[in-house]
Parts: C-alpha cells; sequence; structure tokens
C-alpha cells in the first residue's frame, strides 16, 4: 500500500503550539475519552481524540491497537477507541481480526481521500501518523514519535516545492488540518451508518487486508502488544480471558495433592456469573471427581454431570455478575487424598479464551500471563521440562540435554513462566520423570 505525497498547499512558518506536540497533551484526552466511552454516538470530536491517540502511541502500528482495543475490552486501547471499534459489532459473526481489518480499511479508504489535489501535504501528514507507506516500495522506517514522523516527511522528496523547512510546524498544521477538518467528521459520518447496517464493513476489511499484506511491521500486525494470532475459542469456551493464571502445586511424593489456582479474568461477554473448574486425576487425564474449595472471590456449587458416571460439575460463582471487560480476581484450591495417584505431570488446559503472554516483574514475580509452580517433598523427579501444544505422547519424552524445555528443581521446587500466549483449545504445564525405584 502506498499514498503519493507532494505539496498542494502554500509554505508557513507560522507557530502552531497548541497543536505541536501531542504527547503532552495526551493526558487530558485520555480523561475525554474515559468520560465519553459509554456514549453511542461517534461524534467528530470523540473520533478525533481516538485518532490523536492512535498517532502518537510509540511502541507499535494503529492495526494491533486497533485489534487489541477489539480483543481485550478492558486494555487502555479499548478505553481510548471504544467509539471506533464498537461500530464493527454490527459485523456479522465476525472474528476479532476481520473487525480490526475492516476498521483499518475504512480508515485508510478514508485518508485515501484527502486532499483537494491528487497529492496533498495534509494526506501526507496522515501518512505520517498512522505509519503508511509513503511511495511504493518505500522502505522508510517510520519514527516512534508523532513529531519524528513529521521530521522525516518533510525531508521526503516533492512534499515541499522549494527548500523544506527548519521546524515541523507546517506538518503539525496539515495534520491538524486533516484530522479536524476532513477525517474525524467523514469517520464519524460513516462510522454511524456502518454501525447502523454492517453489510457494508465487508467490503472494507477486504480493503485492510489487500492494502496490509506484505508490510505486518509497519502497520502493528506483529506488534508486541496485540495478542493477534489468537485462535479462535471453540463455540462452549468459557467467556473469559485470562489475564494472569498461577497454578501452586504441592507434591506428596509423587501426588498432587494440593494445588491453588490464583485467576484474573476478564468477561467477554455480559453475564458472566461463574467459571468452571476442572480437576482431573491420572496420567491419562481420566474424568474423577476431587474436591474443588473456593479460596476468595467465589464460592463453590455442584450439579451433577451430564452423563451418567460422570463426576460433579464444580462451578465457582463470582459474588457479582460480570459485563464485557470486566475484570476479577479470584482463587481456588484442589485436594488430592490418594498418595498412590501418580501425576506425571501439571497441566493446565484452556478451555475459555485464552491466556495473556507472560511478564515477570523486576521483582521476579509475574504481572500476566501463565505461571505453573511445583513444590516437591522427599521426592524429586530426576527430569522436569515445560510443553506447550503437545500431545500425551509428546509431553511424555524427555528433552534432549541442553533443551531450553528442561527446568531446574532448586530448593525442592519448580517453576515455569509462559512468556507467550496460551491458545484456546490447548494445554500447557510441567512434565516429570520420577526416579526408578529399587526392588
Amino acid at each position: 500500500m502506498s499514498f503519493p505525497l507532494v505539496d498542494g498547499c502554500s509554505d508557513t512558518s507560522e507557530v502552531v503550539d497548541h497543536c505541536r506536540e501531542f504527547d503532552q497533551t495526551c493526558d487530558d484526552a485520555i480523561i475525554e475519552a474515559e468520560g465519553e466511552r459509554a456514549e453511542e454516538v461517534c461524534s467528530p470530536e470523540i473520533v478525533e481524540t481516538a485518532l490523536r491517540w492512535l498517532a502518537i502511541r510509540k511502541d507499535g502500528g494503529p492495526l494491533g491497537f486497533l485489534l487489541y482495543a477489539i480483543d481485550d475490552p478492558s486494555s487502555d486501547s479499548a478505553v481510548m477507541l471504544g467509539c471506533l471499534v464498537r461500530k464493527t459489532a454490527s459485523m456479522p459473526s465476525a472474528t476479532p481480526e476481520a473487525r480490526a481489518l475492516a476498521l483499518w480499511g475504512l480508515l485508510l479508504d478514508e485518508i485515501g481521500k484527502i486532499g483537494t489535489v491528487g497529492r496533498s501535504r495534509r494526506r501526507g501528514a496522515l501518512i505520517a501518523a498512522f505509519r503508511l507507506r509513503p511511495e511504493p516500495g518505500s522502505g522508510l522506517d517510520w519514527e516512534p514519535t508523532l513529531d519524528g514522523r513529521f521530521g522525516q516527511l518533510k525531508e521526503l522528496p516533492g512534499v515541499f516545492k522549494s527548500l523544506a523547512p527548519s521546524t515541523t510546524t507546517p506538518m503539525h498544521k496539515a495534520w491538524k488540518r486533516a484530522l479536524t477538518d476532513r477525517l474525524a467528521p467523514c469517520l464519524s459520518q460513516r462510522l454511524e451508518s456502518l454501525g447502523r447496517d454492517g453489510s457494508s464493513w465487508s467490503a472494507y476489511e477486504e480493503i485492510g487486508r489487500a492494502l496490509s499484506a506484505g508490510f505486518e511491521d509497519e502497520v502493528g500486525f506483529s506488534s508486541p502488544v496485540t495478542p493477534l494470532g489468537r485462535r479462535a475459542p471453540s463455540r462452549g469456551a468459557q467467556p473469559v480471558f485470562m489475564e494472569l493464571m498461577i497454578v501452586t502445586v504441592t507434591m506428596t511424593r509423587k501426588a498432587a495433592t494440593r494445588r491453588i489456582t490464583e485467576r484474573n479474568i476478564v468477561a467477554c461477554e455480559d453475564g458472566v456469573e461463574t467459571y468452571r473448574a476442572r480437576a482431573l486425576t491420572g496420567w491419562t487425564d481420566e474424568l474423577a471427581p476431587i474436591p474443588i474449595n473456593a479460596i476468595w472471590g467465589c464460592r463453590v456449587e455442584t450439579s451433577p454431570g451430564r452423563r451418567p458416571g460422570d463426576p460433579m460439575m464444580v462451578d465457582l460463582r463470582f459474588p457479582r455478575i460480570l459485563r464485557k471487560g470486566d475484570r476479577h480476581r479470584f482463587v481456588s484450591e484442589a485436594i488430592e487424598d490418594d498418595l498412590d495417584e501418580e501425576r506425571l505431570w501439571i497441566n493446565v488446559d484452556v478451555d475459555h479464551h485464552g491466556i495473556a503472554a507472560g511478564v515477570v516483574g523486576t521483582d521476579g514475580e509475574p504481572t500476566s500471563g501463565l505461571t505453573l509452580r511445583v513444590r516437591f517433598d522427599d521426592v524429586v523427579p530426576e527430569a522436569c521440562w515445560w510443553y506447550a501444544e503437545q500431545t500425551d505422547y509428546e509431553r511424555y519424552l524427555r528433552p534432549p540435554d541442553g533443551d531450553r524445555h528442561l527446568l531446574e528443581v532448586r530448593h525442592g521446587s519448580v517453576e515455569h513462566n509462559f512468556l507467550e500466549l496460551c491458545h484456546p483449545r490447548e494445554a500447557y504445564g510441567i512434565a516429570f520423570r520420577w526416579p526408578q525405584e529399587i526392588s
């Protein structure tokens, strides 16, 4: 994708202080957006605030933030971009990726219409603000700050008829004119129409997908701040996303006698009241009843299994009904009394919308993602390793010496933080190889 550039306006050296440094006014924009996020109408002023926030991001491309806003309703991106992304809910049966691409396609289409001549400085300012390609085949690596990008823009051939100005003031002025006078009002009007009738979103999705091909890093597809690429959950998946999940297991001999699970969740839909807890025994995870207790932020409710012989189903009921985007923290434990129940691994099945990528703070404590901790008694495995998205047979195989999956047992404990996103319908865990008993 590329957008042509040339000077379509007369040069000016007028200082526009109030639009020069958007980073300094970001806090005011955030306050304004938070107060307006519940509004159903996307006024030009609200759209402009959202686009300003999107343009001043330093750590990723716009498309990544659009997707993050759709995928995580509790995120800062969702707070700031809610007026934009909410309208994509009218797309029938669309995935978060499709919704983000459709919104991106709409933005690109409107940017392409800016300018009274074939090529204009106002369009150029928008190209720099949203990190687009100024020319076909351009390998320009945009600066992280908006002012830095405008500095790059003024040096490009054709942006000015004569010598480039010594400051980026003309670029900031062109950006303000393009955003306030054209882009925000046009997007506001189009979003209101698409919010009422989502049938036209598919055309914009095609634009977004086609014009994003080949330069994913520039638009944010590969941005680390977005969970783009998360696989779709199953139809019966629990409607929550785990921001943080810490599983602490106490082993007695070779049995997992106590398993405490801390969960920080975000509701993915309105009306979330419970979380179904599953505690499975045996190295083959055969269904068997294990008592589950509520420790914090929930209470236990049981009901008969769906089929004869199935264990009781355990639901952890929350103190309040969660709406989409609401966060909640709760803790439960599972108790195993059978000390002869040998465990070959500690496993987490992702039966919901996924677990965030892992982040560990400077103090060594996890702040997001999945963390497994296992404490052994006097029987310590001769080898431990972590696994992700493997079959039962694959996880049973010990990795070779030097493999990054091998874990060291220190002071009778082993721990692993899963730094990658944990996908729905997959399994993650720590496996053991126990020492052979001498008869």
